[in-house]
């Protein structure tokens, strides 16, 4: 055999013994976490170049029927919809029947006054001021998109129009009604004609209870101790509006590479950060978050509705993509992508030893510290230190790095470290990611 033989031989049989191995430890991890998280059903889909280089399916679907999670399972994805209600917005916007900076008062019905300066570019980003929900909402009660955000017509802005980011779900209500008024038929109908079937995305589709969906998830939460079905919307919200699996929107993420659905313009616009009337920017584009881990470019996103979590995140620059499903209410879905991403990602996350360090050290760290979003509790079991963030999330070890600082097996990014002031109490926990002081919480007792 020839050299170059020989070599190109090598190479294959290297990439033989390295997939199945790669592919055994992420199934591993997987499985790990789900009983760790206490997850009943997990699909997962990986993509490089757009496609699918591995499709799982882990656990179970549907645990009283006993049917195993398949890449084709069908879950609840819910905020992952918004860059699904973003698109149709822009594909009205390239059809030359809406504009980015159109006021929303032109679509939507007897608006107030404080709704005038809002923008259809405010509604995609979050920057609105509107409140989050809208008081008239009843996860019980099928209601019309337009009633339900005329509850939050009395409502006093938060802020105004493109002053700040904050979370906002009567947004994306408003842009599907936007959707409806333009197009002339149900937002659901628009989507799946414009987007879905031209993707072959055939089971994505609006949440319903009432219809037969093939391979339907059932919703679980962990309370108690124990596992119980979760509660259950008969509502519709657009802000969390589809059901689909890993396969459906790994075509999703295929169509991202290409110019079938929107031209390259609009889907750069879609990936910008949010412009600020400060001048400033803040990280979310349409329907995504914008970050960069290790110096990696991620556009990504998360979804939650009860019993369910979602999980879309795309390194661009790699070109690869993790998208994870879930029917757990207590799952994790954005550090399980981000943990099977560092399996073909040399580098994603730190490499973290844990240090020998003197336990006499630990009783100095235990007690509760207050940041303004939780309250971290921090105590001692043995010679180890146990980190709990608010009251209902697991406990998770705290692995000493040094005497002051500690990191989690879960999210080996970030650092723990306890801070003394000048007469040398421990005084803070500051937690740090890549680095970077991202909170601050006093000790409280």
């Amino acid at each position: 055999m020839r050299r170059k033989d020989t070599l190109v031989f090598a190479v294959v049989l290297l990439l033989i013994a390295t997939v199945p191995a790669r592919a055994d430890k992420i199934d591993d991890y997987v499985k790990a976490e789900m009983q760790r998280q206490h997850i009943p059903g997990t699909s997962i889909a990986v993509l490089k170049d757009g496609k699918i280089i591995k499709a799982e399916g882990y656990g179970l679907a549907n645990v009283e029927l006993n049917v195993p999670a398949r890449p084709e399972t069908v879950y609840k994805i819910g905020s992952v919809s918004k860059q699904l209600i973003a698109t149709g917005i822009l594909i009205l916007i390239q059809d030359g029947k809406l504009s980015l900076d159109d006021k929303i008062g032109k679509f939507l019905e007897g608006t107030p006054e404080t709704w005038k300066e809002i923008t259809v570019r405010h509604l995609l980003t979050h920057t609105s001021g509107l409140v989050r929900e809208a008081p008239g909402f009843d996860p019980l009660k099928p209601q019309a998109d337009a009633d339900v955000i005329k509850t939050a017509y009395p409502l006093p802005l938060r802020f105004a129009p493109g002053d700040k980011w904050e979370y906002c779900n009567v947004g994306y209500f408003s842009l599907a009604e936007i959707i409806r008024k333009i197009s002339g038929k149900p937002w659901g109908d628009y989507l799946n004609e414009r987007l879905f079937l031209p993707l072959e995305m055939n089971v994505t589709r609006t949440t319903t209870m009432t219809e037969i969906i093939q391979n339907r998830a059932g919703g679980y939460v962990w309370r108690n101790n124990k596992l119980e079905n979760a509660e259950i919307y008969l509502a519709l919200r657009p802000s969390g509006a589809f059901f689909s699996s890993v396969l459906d929107l790994a075509k999703w993420d295929a169509a991202l590479y290409a110019d079938k659905i929107l031209k390259p313009s609009l889907r750069d616009q879609m990936w910008s950060p949010v412009k600020l009337n400060t001048g400033a920017t803040h990280p979310y584009g349409f329907g995504w978050e914008l970050s960069t881990v290790a110096g990696h470019k991620l556009v990504h996103h998360g979804g939650s509705l009860p019993g369910f979590r979602a999980q879309i995140s795309r390194f661009v620059d790699d070109k690869l993509t993790v998208i994870v499903l879930t029917n757990g209410d207590n799952a994790t879905p954005n550090s399980i992508a981000l943990n099977i991403a560092a399996f073909y990602i040399p580098g994603l996350i730190p490499e973290r030893t844990v240090a020998k360090i003197d336990p006499k050290i630990l009783d100095a760290y235990t007690g509760q510290y207050q940041h303004p979003a939780v309250v971290f509790t921090v105590t001692r079991e043995g010679d180890k230190l146990r980190l709990q963030q608010g009251s209902n999330s697991e406990k998770q070890d705290l692995l000493p790095e040094s005497a002051t600082n500690f990191f989690t097996n879960e999210n080996r990014r970030l650092i723990y470290s306890f801070v003394r002031d000048e007469k040398g109490e421990v005084a803070y926990l500051v937690v740090q990611l890549e680095g970077r002081e991202t909170g601050r919480a006093k000790k409280i007792k």
